[in-house]
């Protein structure tokens, strides 16, 4: 089948079958074009949530899959590609955080979105990239415990220093890849283009940037701004997307070494296949799991 009968196919089964397909922002162009919502992990997880449909497939990795199925235990949540994890969210487990807060027994412990549900069972609140400064600008506790992206963690860190941050090394090696000389070289060759980039990257590269923000809010500033040209320093799928949303403007890779494996692991045909009945996985959490994961997402909702 061609691209255009696949997508066909896709969105007949799924109303056919009353499926609700949610597709990250850093998924192809062909899987986004056939996705009911999209966007950053959280936004879909509350996506789910409110979508009538009894069945979720999420393509994106697998800790967004699992925080739909947290945010909606009722219903039926697939992934497409049961391979597509996430390499920070792999990066710390429950018993490793364990004995990190013995350590740290006065600490209020910050986790990133991005880590499993069975680490999120023994965390204070949950933050996204875009709510992380807010959310822990109103945490009562001076003493911050931000886990596992130490960059985001820097970031806010910097944006609050009346806080006491503990950090600890983690984080995503795709953003943390990118160096300062990679900026420089960007800028050598668009030297009118703005640099905006994901807090996830290193401090060093933060700091030559224009702008610093999540996901959406890197789409959000380059279609709302003035300016024509942008260099775009997150996974590079979200320069594509936005060359399609703005023709009229241009958008720059800040590296080709900004390509998340596990996001372009899953690819159209493993979407028909999931929404056909004939391969996917569906994602599985006990009652405890989801009720103790939800706590810190509750925390997060109440304190943003």
């Amino acid at each position: 089948m061609t691209i255009t009968e696949l997508q066909n196919e896709i969105i007949r089964i799924k109303k056919e079958k009353d499926i609700c397909i949610l597709a990250h922002s850093y998924q192809a162009r062909e899987i986004l074009e056939v996705a009911d919502f999209t966007g950053d992990s959280y936004k879909l997880s509350v996506d789910a949530s409110k979508a009538p449909n009894k069945t979720i497939v999420m393509s994106g990795v697998r800790f967004m899959a699992e925080t739909c199925k947290i945010l909606s235990p009722e219903k039926k949540v697939l992934m497409p590609n049961p391979h597509a994890g996430c390499q920070m969210a792999d990066q710390m487990g429950k018993e490793l955080i364990s004995e990190v807060k013995k350590q740290f027994p006065d600490y209020t412990v910050v986790a990133y979105i991005n880590t499993t549900a069975d680490l999120k069972t023994i965390c204070d609140v949950c933050v996204t990239s875009s709510s992380a400064v807010e959310i822990c600008s109103k945490i009562e506790n001076k003493n911050i415990l931000f886990i596992p992206d130490c960059n985001l963690g820097a970031y806010v860190a910097k944006q609050l220093p009346d806080k006491n941050f503990k950090l600890l090394s983690g984080g995503c090696p795709i953003h943390a890849c990118v160096n300062v000389e990679d900026v420089k070289k960007a800028k050598e060759l668009y030297p009118e283009a703005e640099v905006l980039v994901h807090p996830e990257c290193t401090p060093e590269v933060t700091a030559m940037a224009d702008y610093v923000g999540s996901t959406s809010g890197i789409m959000n500033y380059a279609v709302k701004s003035d300016k024509k040209e942008f260099i775009i320093g997150t996974e590079i799928s979200i320069a594509e997307h936005l060359q399609y949303m703005c023709p009229d403007k241009s958008f720059h890779y800040l590296t080709l070494k900004l390509i998340c494996p596990n996001m372009k692991a899953t690819t159209l045909v493993d979407l028909y296949n999931c929404v056909n009945g004939t391969a996917g996985e569906e994602i599985i959490l006990d009652d405890k799991t989801i009720a103790d994961a939800k706590k810190c997402i509750d925390e997060m909702i109440r304190l943003g």
